[in-house]
């Protein structure tokens, strides 16, 4: 296979990445403040928790953060947690980044491109816990392979999560849940945490719902929440 092929099957991100034309306050925010809290991929990390600019016990993953406001609310409610999100999509970084600055928040280091590309760069068991919240569920049969739960993305979350560590998704698409419960009970990496129903039909302790949450349910779409725990087996 070639590089160029190599390189296009990583690939996760696919769609728009910029919707409407930014404010001159955004477009300055992305400017100023993203490359200070932008992960340089190009230098292998040791320790995580360096890169904060605050003391962080733990480091916690967002993949496809949105508007952010599920991040920003376990910022602010975990502020010993380092918080790393990841988001291709200009105008969700661009209000995420207005909310970081207006609450001067410290616990920030984000990714504004493909997800995949950063878990290839984290170190190995570097993640206490792992968030893919509402993912684009690309409907049609055609376009499944876009999904972002496929085998190939599972072990590389699984490669970050340190053994105990948790990855927790959410979708109100009944096919998307069940295309990810499948997979992810195939995985050898991961168990299910689910003892009743209530552990899938009820979000996690503090969850702090998403905009396209708060849509979903106006609509009639029921959320259904997963949680799977990484095993000790090596990946």
């Amino acid at each position: 296979m070639s590089q160029d092929s190599k390189s296009n099957s990583r690939r996760a991100v696919f769609g728009r990445r910029k919707g409407h034309k930014l404010t001159a306050r955004h477009a300055a925010l992305m400017e100023t403040l993203l490359p200070r809290l932008a992960l340089d991929l190009s230098t292998c990390p040791t320790d995580l928790a360096s890169l904060f600019s605050c003391p962080v016990q733990d480091v916690w993953l967002e993949i496809g953060f949105g508007a952010g406001e599920h991040m920003i609310a376990q910022s602010q409610a975990h502020p010993r947690i380092g918080i790393i999100g990841v988001e291709p999509f200009v105008n969700g970084m661009a209000r995420t980044l207005a909310a970081i600055a207006e609450k001067s928040l410290s616990n920030f280091r984000l990714h504004h491109g493909d997800a995949i590309e950063l878990l290839a760069w984290l170190p190995r068991t570097c993640l206490g816990r792992a968030y893919l919240l509402y993912p684009d569920p690309w409907p049609k049969r055609r376009h499944w392979k876009r999904r972002f739960v496929q085998e190939e993305s599972i072990a590389a979350v699984a490669s970050a999560l340190r053994p105990g560590g948790e990855f927790r998704f959410a979708t109100d698409i009944s096919d998307y849940a069940d295309w990810t419960l499948r997979h992810m009970l195939r995985s050898p990496y991961f168990e299910w945490t689910a003892a009743c129903a209530d552990d899938w039909r009820r979000a996690w302790p503090c969850f702090e719902g998403t905009r396209y949450e708060q849509k979903a349910r106006r609509e009639g779409r029921v959320p259904c929440y997963l949680t799977f725990r990484r095993t000790s087996l090596r990946c």
